[in-house]
């Protein structure tokens, strides 16, 4: 028989009729689990067959016996504020994915890593104790880095939520979207569609600096060129004013000697753009002739409201799967989720999908990094070895009521759902959207 079981009681939602339908459905997936065979999505998930001579060291496998695979779940769930706002999120997705997915043979180990790195090698170690295969978290970069050494000691890989690229590694892998591929994807469709000549507006911080190398790469990459570049103080409060008034007498100026830029990058979250989009009508942005670009940043409900965003181009996953992952989280916890919630989701279902091998056997650098990746609520995710991330991303542009998706993800199809998931969804159905949180490890 197949066992969904929790190491701690889980906090589902108050009211009472939701603890009664996901107690319910508890019930039937465990009876169900003696008969029947697999289901859809995990058949798919195990069409690459299993390496073993991939584990981290063949002679030690993980500390792991007959039964569900032991998952680890790090966050820091007594965090104050937005980091508790991120974590009951990340948290109620990671309890999600235990009903979107048949039978699942897991069991999943929560611990609070309370936000700092101290915090997670306690959680690490205490979910290594008890035996956990693999661990999904943390959330934080120094967190990710605190932990590393810990797992790789234990041969236990690390599938985290942080953003920085630097914490990836042999071993350690991000669950997170990579701004540099964001980028990329957007420029490259911007420079196929007759765009060439570019230019930025970035702030001053970490984020800056990685965007703006990021797109310089990426221009070049696509055979354009960078007209203007301005940069902005992301600490102050009108730090974004002169810079922007400079980028826009750039632009007018390069029209009027007949090099007019075709394109301008604006990355940034919600609060940015709250902020960038009045200051740069302000300013007497024209984009009649000129295509504004983002990163996954623009993701949230409100881009639309911007008219001057209206027309812009982003990559995303395609929306789909969000809107289709915010409709049960809603129904489930009566709140829409923040927008990173689907990466802990995805993650157990990753962890979910490998966890009927053998133990010691789920989680080698084999399993996790076949070449067929892993479907979710945000599209194909593959993990390299390298503890890189790709991912399939879609060009949407934003349009006066929501968005439009103009360039497919490469490779998208269908993805594959539990049958009791696909059934839970009702065509034509109104979604709530939840607003993006621009999550950026800075601390």
């Amino acid at each position: 028989m197949r066992l969904i079981k929790m190491a701690r009681p889980v906090s589902m939602p108050q009211k009472s009729a939701v603890l009664r339908g996901l107690a319910t459905f508890a019930t039937a997936a465990i009876m169900a689990g003696c008969s029947a065979g697999e289901s859809p999505l995990l058949t798919n998930a195990l069409a690459t067959p299993p390496d073993p001579s991939a584990a981290y060291n063949p002679s030690k496998p993980p500390s792991a016996t007959k039964g569900p695979a032991k998952v680890a779940l790090l966050l820091p769930v007594s965090g104050m504020g937005p980091t508790a706002v991120l974590a009951k999120g990340l948290k109620q997705a990671a309890e999600l994915a235990l009903f979107d997915y048949e039978r699942p043979t897991i069991e999943l180990i929560v611990k609070d890593d309370k936000g700092t790195p101290e915090g997670a090698i306690a959680a690490a170690e205490e979910a290594l104790a008890e035996g956990a295969e693999i661990i999904l978290g943390p959330l934080f970069a120094p967190s990710v880095k605190a932990v590393t050494p810990i797992a790789k000691r234990a041969n236990v890989p690390v599938i985290a939520f942080s953003s920085d690229a630097s914490v990836a590694g042999p071993g350690v892998y991000l669950m997170s979207f990579q701004e540099h591929q964001e980028v990329d994807r957007v420029v490259a469709y911007a420079a196929s569609q007759g765009r060439k000549k570019f230019a930025a507006l970035v702030s001053d911080d970490a984020y800056g600096k990685l965007t703006e190398q990021a797109f310089r790469a990426s221009v070049q990459r696509a055979g354009g060129t960078v007209a203007a570049l301005q940069v902005y103080s992301a600490q102050a409060g009108n730090g974004m004013v002169q810079p922007a008034q400079r980028l826009v007498d750039a632009l007018n100026l390069a029209v009027d000697v007949g090099q007019p830029v075709d394109a301008v990058f604006l990355p940034g979250g919600p609060d940015v753009l709250a902020g960038l989009g009045p200051l740069m009508t302000s300013a007497g942005l024209d984009t009649t002739n000129i295509k504004l670009l983002g990163t996954g940043g623009w993701d949230n409900a409100g881009i639309s409201r911007d008219a001057t965003f209206v027309g812009g181009w982003y990559p995303a996953p395609d929306p789909a799967g969000w809107r289709s992952f915010t409709e049960r989280f809603t129904k489930t916890f009566g709140n829409p989720p923040p927008r990173i919630a689907t990466l802990a989701h995805d993650a157990v279902g990753v962890a979910i999908a490998l966890s009927t091998y053998a133990p010691g056997q789920r989680y080698t650098v084999g399993t996790l990094t076949r070449p067929s990746g892993f479907n979710g609520a945000d599209g194909a995710v593959r993990f390299l070895a390298s503890g890189g991330t790709e991912r399939d991303l879609a060009v949407l542009e934003v349009q006066k009521f929501g968005v439009n998706v103009v360039d497919p993800a490469p490779g998208s199809s269908p993805v594959v759902r539990a049958p009791q998931v696909e059934a839970a969804l009702q065509p034509n159905r109104q979604v709530p959207v939840a607003p993006r949180i621009d999550h950026q490890d800075t601390n």
